[in-house]
């Protein structure tokens, strides 16, 4: 494995179009315990790798560097939200953002950003999966109210008027801004 400074490294995830020159790059960075997510983001916009070989380099990271995982789910949920939600349909940034919040229950963020890829019209991730989601959120999530008012919202899009009137007497119940 050759000795590559950060610079080559950046300069390999960035520009390379050559998987095993990206791969060589990568396993030299867990080799030497960088741990920097910045990094590694750059390596996730390379517009080069597949979706398979992004989810191999994520997962690898994720799972050497536990310190940084939620960062990762969270980012590659952004990636496949933003750049394949067309080809299957959110649900890898569906299921990086139930990984992130595996990682860090109390973070609201991973609830609130996977219904962001509802789509109504198609029902898309299905309702009740996200509904199911939130759900599992504010059980964790020490600010409910940001949840009860999204639990509100897809009730309210599911045809269910009494429970999204639950949630929305319970978001003002919380008391909380």
């Amino acid at each position: 494995m050759p000795n590559l400074t950060r610079d080559e490294i950046r300069q390999r995830f960035t520009s390379s179009k050559n998987f095993n020159e990206i791969f060589d790059a990568f396993e030299y960075a867990i080799s030497e315990k960088i741990d920097d997510i910045e990094l590694y983001r750059l390596l996730f916009w390379n517009d080069s790798l597949s979706p398979d070989e992004i989810i191999l380099f994520g997962e690898k990271l994720a799972k050497d560097f536990h310190h940084i995982a939620y960062e990762v789910y969270m980012w590659l949920a952004g990636i496949f939200e933003t750049l394949y939600a067309s080809a299957d349909n959110f649900e890898s940034a569906l299921m990086y953002y139930q990984k992130a919040a595996a990682t860090k229950p109390a973070e609201p963020d991973p609830y609130l950003d996977a219904c962001d890829c509802y789509n109504p019209d198609i029902n898309i991730p299905p309702i009740t999966t996200l509904i199911e989601f939130l759900k599992i959120g504010l059980e964790f999530v020490h600010n409910k109210k940001s949840l009860c008012l999204r639990l509100a919202k897809l009730y309210t899009l599911s045809g269910d008027e009494s429970l999204a009137e639950y949630y929305r007497v319970k978001a003002d119940e919380t008391g909380e801004m």
